[in-house]
């Protein structure tokens, strides 16, 4: 071989070895597979998780099922089960009426206090004991009389429901605190009477009574003892118009249950009320009498979760004083208290309405902007510091073309 033949040699050796080092090594031929496959599972699960969410708004067409019948097997009132019902995904409109109970049934357990199922059917069983024992006082009270109930100015309002005739009848002395003339002297003076008849049924049979909530000693829950067909219309014709224009960010539009009860302050009764919020997306508050000194509402500012114990803002400072047939309405975040009642005895009653549906989707927000005070701070002074910082490199980019 001569030495032309032999340096052409290790030149094709040299050549061959590059070739080989610069070839990419042989890729998985099912790795694309695996992560595709991968990718539409993950895909598949999060189309299912999104369909099985509940609606923001009800669905107009659709027609829920009638819930009247079971009344006895459900937890909470058929009316929640309608209203919900509306705002179920359009994967749950086509299934049985059971299936359908079965998911609203985990949606509502979801916002249970502590998650206490056996306390919702101790309370079911409390309850119908006392429907098949009480005898009641005032039976017209049982059945929504709008006329009996409210004073005209109210029921005018209503059922023109406008915003020029809400605007005729509320006062807004500080932001989000509604207050108007809503109840008959009348209707407080029956549902006083009413009051003080079971609480005696009670004492006389030896009965436990089950209070409001864990802050109150004294009071009673009304829907223990058959107004709760009542308070939803209440909630339903006379709440809701309201609620829908005044607090539509908190679920004011998608009310569909409530919690009715009385509260008792004076000598022998609470004193007063420790700083909280409600647990209600809209309270109704309104004092039914009797004669009695002190007692104001303080109220201290909007806020969510992450804010309930911030300081208030000055313009967020205000004392609302009681008035008998008078009604506040307020959200339920509205941080409150009730100061002491230092003579006579002041009764209240309050109807904290809630919505399944705003629970539900306030999983998924993390902006409460639109309501939370101190959220709405932060969130401006992220603006005004951005705004600063664009305004400052505008600045320099200015001068340095100069």
């Amino acid at each position: 071989m001569t030495r032309e033949e032999r340096l052409g040699e290790k030149r094709g050796e040299e050549e061959s070895r590059r070739r080989r080092s610069s070839t990419p090594p042989e890729e998985d031929p099912l790795g694309d597979d695996n992560d595709n496959e991968a990718l539409l599972v993950a895909s598949v699960e999060n189309e299912r998780r999104l369909a099985r969410r509940l609606r923001l708004s009800p669905n107009p067409e659709h027609v829920p099922e009638s819930y009247e019948g079971m009344r006895q097997q459900l937890e909470f009132h058929p009316s929640v089960f309608r209203a919900l019902e509306r705002h179920l995904p359009t994967c749950m409109l086509r299934v049985p009426r059971d299936a359908k109970l079965d998911f609203m049934r985990k949606v509502l357990f979801r916002y249970l206090p502590n998650g206490d199922f056996a306390r919702v059917q101790k309370m079911k069983e409390y309850r119908e004991k006392i429907l098949q024992h009480y005898q009641p006082l005032h039976k017209e009270l049982y059945v929504m009389h709008p006329t009996a109930f409210f004073v005209p100015s109210f029921l005018k309002a209503i059922q023109e429901n406008t915003l020029e005739s809400f605007g005729a009848i509320l006062t807004e002395p500080s932001p989000g605190i509604y207050t108007f003339d809503m109840l008959q002297p009348r209707f407080c003076n029956l549902l006083l009477a009413e009051v003080e008849n079971f609480e005696k049924w009670v004492h006389r049979n030896k009965f436990r009574i089950m209070r409001p909530n864990t802050m109150n000693k004294y009071g009673v829950v009304l829907d223990d003892f058959g107004l709760e067909v009542m308070l939803d219309k209440l909630m339903d014709d006379f709440v809701c118009p309201l609620s829908k224009v005044f607090f539509h960010e908190v679920g004011g539009s998608t009310l569909d249950s409530h919690h009715g009860f009385v509260v008792e302050y004076g000598q022998d009764r609470d004193v007063d009320l420790g700083f909280h919020v409600d647990d209600s997306e809209v309270t109704l508050n309104v004092c039914l009498g009797k004669q009695f000194s002190g007692g104001d509402l303080f109220f201290r500012g909007i806020r969510c979760d992450n804010h309930v114990n911030s300081e208030p803002y000055p313009e967020e400072i205000y004392d609302y004083p009681h008035i008998p047939g008078q009604a506040v309405l307020h959200r339920g975040r509205h941080r409150h208290g009730a100061k002491a009642t230092t003579s006579g005895h002041r009764v209240n009653m309050l109807l904290w309405c809630r919505s399944s549906v705003f629970r539900e989707l306030k999983k998924y927000q993390k902006d409460f902007s639109s309501w939370c005070g101190k959220c709405l701070r932060e969130k401006q002074q992220r603006q005004r510091e951005l705004v600063a910082a664009r305004r400052m490199e505008f600045m320099r980019e200015t001068e340095s073309v100069v």
